[in-house]
């Protein structure tokens, strides 16, 4: 693993440091990021994304091909015969 070395930057009352691009680039890094101390490290971590993202999205593209057909096509439950609509 390569190393570099950044210096801190004073910032109002905190300290901060510039990443540079191409890290940034290859983490994919953007927007909001995770930040956590493990041992005597300062850890970046893209944060998780939220459980379905983008799904609603991928079922658009696949209605606008038309694409949305069943596959296992209809079959009914053993009491749906019982059933009062």
């Amino acid at each position: 693993m390569k190393t570099l070395r950044v210096s801190l930057r004073q910032i109002g009352n905190s300290y901060g440091f510039v990443v540079p691009k191409p890290i940034l680039s290859q983490m994919d890094f953007e927007g909001d990021v995770q930040m956590a101390i493990e041992g005597d490290a300062l850890v970046l971590r893209k944060p998780p994304r939220p459980a379905r993202a983008g799904w609603a999205e991928a079922a658009m593209r696949i209605s606008q091909k038309q694409e949305d057909v069943l596959v296992m096509g209809e079959f009914p439950n053993d009491d749906d015969a019982d059933l009062k609509w």
